[in-house]
């Protein structure tokens, strides 16, 4: 079975890192389970050890597809689909090892649909992006997004050595938990706006950003106050005020 260069493929092939994701799943009866990239049923494998169940495997090449479907049968339910573009069912918790080129949008869109647990291991730098803290260099849109969603959690990082062919790059496990109740802000496409404006140029001060998102510089400064931003917000850079800033300030332009 040859790894297809076009999507990207790369197979885990360490039980012991499939076995301590599939630990972060923490099975409980009746929770469902959706793992994305089946690949060559290592992971599957490791979550039917635990006693998940039940439990969904979503794999877009057909060869791999009819693989998982020989390898185990019943006890798993096979959906041939793309995780980036194709419908979804609605899951208590979702699991993957995600190919590098694609891993961004899998994710938000998982967390856009309020997934309750994602669990996945990805390319090192964009796990540590989406839990960076405010003033880290690799705080940023993606960090916000998922604090808006939710919150990530860093855990242990994996080595090359573990897949075939081996990627260039580390990987890490991270998993989001969805938050509880309504979202910080009414209008998640506001926020978004909002955050990729101020964003756009992270050397720039955000007294010569917000007026861009504002109109004007009175304006910008009616908006700061109006969002509860501190007294000297005008010779910050973006990365140096907390998510809660930038919830109030969507909220402020509602």
């Amino acid at each position: 079975m040859r790894p297809s260069k076009a999507w990207g493929q790369s197979f885990l092939t360490d039980p012991f890192v499939a076995d301590a994701e599939a630990s972060l799943v923490e099975p409980a009866p009746g929770r469902s389970v959706m793992e994305i990239g089946g690949g060559l049923g290592l992971l599957t494998e490791a979550l039917l050890r635990r006693g998940v169940a039940p439990l969904t495997v979503v794999e877009r090449d057909p060869r791999l597809a009819g693989f998982l479907r020989t390898a185990f049968g019943p006890r798993v339910t096979v959906l041939e689909a793309d995780a980036q573009n194709d419908p979804l069912p609605a899951v208590d918790v979702v699991v993957g090892n995600l190919p590098y080129s694609v891993a961004t949008p899998i994710l938000l869109r998982l967390f856009e649909r309020r997934t309750p647990r994602v669990v996945f291991l990805v390319q090192r730098e964009v796990a540590e992006r989406l839990a960076a803290p405010a003033g880290s260099r690799q705080y940023g849109r993606l960090a916000l997004i998922a604090r808006f969603y939710g919150e990530v959690e860093l855990f242990r990082r994996v080595g090359p050595e573990a897949f075939s062919p081996e990627p260039e790059v580390d990987s890490r496990l991270a998993v989001h938990t969805a938050r509880p109740g309504p979202l910080p802000v009414p209008s998640p496409d506001r926020f978004e706006r909002a955050v990729r404006t101020l964003f756009s140029s992270r050397r720039k001060q955000l007294g010569n950003l917000l007026p861009r998102l504002a109109g004007d510089r009175e304006r910008a400064e009616r908006l700061a106050r109006r969002a509860g931003w501190p007294d000297d917000w005008a010779r910050r850079r973006p990365e140096e005020l907390e998510p809660e800033s930038y919830f109030a300030l969507a909220r402020a332009l509602e």
